[in-house]
């Protein structure tokens, strides 16, 4: 069996081996000291986040799928920011989903075994019909998870974009991914307790990765999320405000302009600006990706 110990995400934290001695107020200063040491680890990243994203951005306008595929406390991560999309940018479901060791029952209790699985990673994979138009994340904080690694070399194998988020350097999976991000943050709070600092450190780099591709690909105007679903009345209240601060009209003027747009903000403040119809609206932002800046230039 490999010895983990001299993983970084394994070590022991010698700033926290009193942490079991030491009053509340104490305890939780000295997780909030290792807090602070993650988006430091992250911004020595940023150069290999930006590779990722100029490549993500290209293969999803083009139909590519973000696949994100993990064990554990890192698959639900990648799930987590897989199903995020949907509401926030309208990105359909089949086009940004996670893949977890052990299936959908995963998320919610340990499946044992299943991380150690090499052939359920490619089974999951030929499941979903993975092709060279798509992108496979892998995340894994020690690098080393078999059903994870597996992911990779099989996107590999068909071409796909494959991308490694660890949190050691010089992983097993850096050296199979086509992109590593690895934010090395130090021994946990709790040795070994990857869920903290570096499950952290892997939610900062997912958010960046899919945030940034949206922006890319045209999902945001401005630093306004509009392509957001106004699926419940939280989000037609965030709609309207939207509408109303990019355009200038009143609150009650928004709102009938998101119903005339067929509840899409990006449609309603091209209605607006260029005095055209839902349809014309709606036709130019087709044209140009869904970009509202292109689609004004267009009207």
């Amino acid at each position: 069996m490999e010895n983990i110990h001299s993983l970084t995400t394994e070590t022991v934290n010698p700033d926290t081996r009193d942490i079991d001695r030491v009053d509340t107020l104490t305890m939780l200063k000295k997780i909030n000291n290792e807090d602070k040491k993650v988006a430091a680890a992250v911004e020595k990243e940023l150069p290999q986040i930006a590779k990722a994203v100029d490549l993500m951005k290209e293969r999803f306008l083009n139909g590519g799928r973000i696949i994100y595929a993990g064990a554990g406390s890192s698959g639900r991560m990648g799930t987590l920011d897989a199903v995020e999309l949907t509401p926030t940018y309208n990105v359909d479901p089949s086009l940004a989903f996670g893949l977890m060791a052990g299936g959908k029952e995963a998320m919610y209790r340990a499946i044992e075994g299943a991380e150690d699985s090499k052939e359920l990673a490619i089974q999951d994979l030929k499941d979903v019909n993975l092709t060279d138009k798509d992108i496979v994340i892998g995340i894994a904080a020690s690098g080393r998870t078999p059903y994870t690694i597996s992911a990779l070399e099989y996107g590999n194998q068909v071409h796909a974009l494959t991308i490694a988020v660890t949190c050691n350097g010089e992983s097993e999976m850096a050296k199979v991914a086509s992109i590593s991000i690895a934010p090395v943050v130090g021994p946990e709070v709790i040795s070994g307790s990857t869920r903290m600092k570096a499950g952290t450190a892997q939610k900062m780099v997912v958010n960046m990765l899919s945030t940034a591709t949206m922006i890319a690909s045209g999902k945001v105007y401005q630093n306004y999320m509009v392509n957001v679903q106004p699926t419940n009345e939280k989000l037609v209240i965030r709609a309207t405000n939207m509408i109303a601060s990019i355009t200038g009209v009143g609150y009650d003027e928004a709102y009938e302009l998101l119903k005339a747009s067929d509840m899409s903000v990006a449609a309603a403040i091209l209605m607006h600006e260029k005095h055209v119809d839902k349809d014309k609206a709606h036709a130019a932002l087709s044209a140009c990706h869904g970009k509202v800046s292109e689609a004004l230039q267009q009207l």
